[in-house]
């Protein structure tokens, strides 16, 4: 008999049992931290849970626990990370469906927040959880205060106009006109890429220190595995239906929005798609053994269906 692999050791869940229970977590944790929907003013905090429990793959979060796994993380300080970064996520969807953005009626399968409430909350709601974000950061025990104003610093500027907020700026302008690959890369490493790469650091910021080569390659995989994400996002948004994505599928296409698809074909984009994916996986060889989830779920950024 072969000796056990790492994916099947004793007591070592398996991929599909450690993301449940990640989600798991992350969504009771969402839940304790967002004020309860009969505290004043209600409609604001309801719209609020609403806008972030039950639904969602997680993404940014699974990568936050499975960094954290390079350093030997506690599990409660990766949640308030996770939690962290899931509500600067979420805000951003409420305000990207908004009819001044996307003007989108569907999102994770149900109404958007400005159709399920109305547009002035759902502004209110971005905002709100946006704070919340750093309101957390700020307030838990995350280690020396020194690793915690860097873990500020590292989500504001990935929210920012350095980072998410500028790269749905550059597709706003984008709009109708046809982007080179440089110019495609750029906004998506700001609008996708940056609170990825956020959501990775963040992760591994929560445990041991990295040393300076090592924190280069996790930096490295970061930035390698939000581009996978997004060029996945374009090829799903012209090949999956709406109720396989759980948002309308086909509207970048509709909207005359700059994607991978467009710019290099279906075919070219999945192949863009494998190179990115052996891009970050190579980045990750210098942790042997303990890249194993992030390993995963590149796998997973790749090959979803939704």
């Amino acid at each position: 008999m072969s000796a056990p692999t790492v994916s099947d050791a004793p007591g070592d869940p398996s991929f599909p049992v450690w993301m449940r229970s990640v989600q798991s977590q992350v969504e009771a944790a969402l839940s304790r931290c967002l004020p309860p929907g009969e505290a004043i003013p209600g409609r604001l905090h309801q719209a609020m849970r609403y806008a972030c429990l039950d639904g969602g793959k997680r993404v940014r979060p699974l990568l936050a626990f499975a960094a954290g796994e390079l350093t030997a993380a506690s599990p409660q300080r990766l949640q308030v990370v996770a939690c962290a970064v899931e509500l600067i996520h979420s805000y951003s969807l409420v305000h990207d469906d908004l009819p001044s953005m996307d003007n989108d009626v569907l999102r994770r399968g149900r109404p958007t927040c400005h159709v399920e409430y109305d547009e002035a909350t759902a502004l209110l709601v971005g905002d709100s959880l946006q704070s919340l974000a750093f309101e957390l950061l700020a307030r838990d025990d995350l280690g020396d205060h020194r690793r915690q104003l860097e873990m500020l610093r590292l989500l504001a500027r990935a929210s920012g106009s350095l980072g998410m907020a500028g790269g749905q700026s550059i597709d706003l302008e984008a709009v109708g006109r046809r982007l080179n690959q440089p110019e495609l890369e750029l906004m998506h490493a700001l609008k996708t890429g940056a609170l990825i790469r956020a959501a990775v650091l963040l992760g591994g910021l929560c445990g041991t220190a990295l040393s300076a080569p090592e924190s280069a390659a996790l930096d490295r995989f970061a930035k390698r595995a939000g581009l996978l994400f997004q060029v996945v996002d374009d090829i799903l948004d012209c090949t999956a239906s709406t109720a396989t994505l759980g948002k309308t599928a086909g509207k970048d296409a509709a909207a005359e929005k700059p994607t991978y698809v467009s710019l290099m074909g279906l075919e070219r984009a999945r192949e863009f798609a494998a190179d990115l994916k052996s891009q970050a996986l190579e980045a990750l060889a210098i942790f042997g053994e303990r890249k194993r989830r992030l390993v995963e779920l590149t796998d997973f950024i790749t090959q979803r269906k939704f």
